[in-house]
């Protein structure tokens, strides 16, 4: 059993995608339409830019995006279509692109949808008032539990749990500071700053919340053609409604990979291909999940050998 996973930000390199743009006509066309959607050329930042610029939030998280729908075009052109999968998933703006992928919800209202996210999280706290760290070497319940301890009357929370040993927590840059420093002296491997320009998954995102909920609200979302495993839930959800409530809920909830991982591991999945840029999501997999088989779709050369693999 197969499932397509989604990368998230942090993933972007200039010059993704532009070789399945030039050998798959389809994935050019995936380009095109996000660059019409948003009213200028992401395309060309995306090829040609500066990596600065690619990686503001509201340039990456449509890019990212772009870039897997690209390779699933590709996909596409080779046979290969998003039913091969039992499960699709995504880490944080990932979910988009899986829903994008699983026929959720159109490709140019997805772009429009992430330009907004993008910027309204970037909005939602001025810089320099929030932060994000890794912590390494502890498990969600102990990093869970020195965020509470560290918070006092601020705010700093477990945002990510990505694998048996990384956790990321989120939240006022001293509150953060404070965990990373209780973290280490419980034992952490490493316990590092991020350098983000926001405080993602946490509770100073519900100003962006709000703005998800009134953007999502004017948006079509259809069954999706292959189960969609929510972030939030880190279980498969099909429900439009539900789908919708869950998007708003995963700007300020925490992103449970590992759970995601385990329970389609649970489900009878063997296999994860890691659709676009990158190949974050196949080293967490592997991490939370030994057994389980891991394959980067996000050149034509990947393309190719993925669907090799399926013959």
């Amino acid at each position: 059993m197969l499932a397509f996973v989604f990368p998230g930000q942090g993933a972007q390199t200039i010059g993704m995608g532009r070789a399945l743009a030039e050998v798959y006509p389809q994935a050019r066309e995936v380009f095109e339409e996000v660059d019409e959607a948003l009213g200028e050329k992401l395309s060309a930042l995306i090829w040609e830019g500066d990596q600065d610029t690619l990686t503001l939030t509201r340039n990456a998280q449509p890019a990212l995006m772009a870039t897997s729908i690209a390779a699933m075009a590709a996909l596409g052109a080779e046979g290969v279509t998003v039913h091969a999968a039992s499960f699709v998933a995504g880490h944080s703006l990932g979910e988009y692109s899986a829903l994008c992928a699983a026929g959720a919800i159109s490709l140019a209202d997805t772009a429009r949808l992430l330009r907004i996210r993008g910027e309204a999280m970037q909005a939602a706290v001025p810089v320099g008032v929030g932060a994000m760290a890794a912590i390494l070497g502890l498990d969600y319940a102990a990093v869970d539990a020195i965020a509470q301890q560290a918070a006092g009357d601020e705010v700093v929370q477990a945002a990510n749990d990505n694998d048996p040993g990384q956790v990321v927590i989120s939240g006022h840059v001293a509150a953060v500071e404070r965990a990373v420093e209780l973290a280490k002296a419980q034992g952490a491997k490493r316990a590092v700053m991020l350098p983000v320009s926001a405080p993602f998954h946490c509770a100073l995102m519900a100003p962006a919340a709000v703005a998800m909920a009134e953007a999502l609200d004017g948006v079509v979302i259809e069954a999706p053609q292959v189960p969609v495993v929510a972030n939030v839930r880190a279980e498969a959800i099909s429900d439009p409604d539900a789908i919708r409530a869950l998007l708003v809920e995963q700007v300020t909830g925490s992103v449970r990979w590992r759970g995601s991982v385990t329970w389609m591991a649970g489900q009878g999945v063997a296999e994860t291909w890691e659709i676009g840029a990158g190949k974050a999501l196949s080293g967490m997999v592997r991490r939370i999940e030994r057994s389980l088989a891991t394959r980067q779709v996000g050149t034509p050369e990947e393309v190719t050998a993925a669907v090799d693999s399926m013959n």
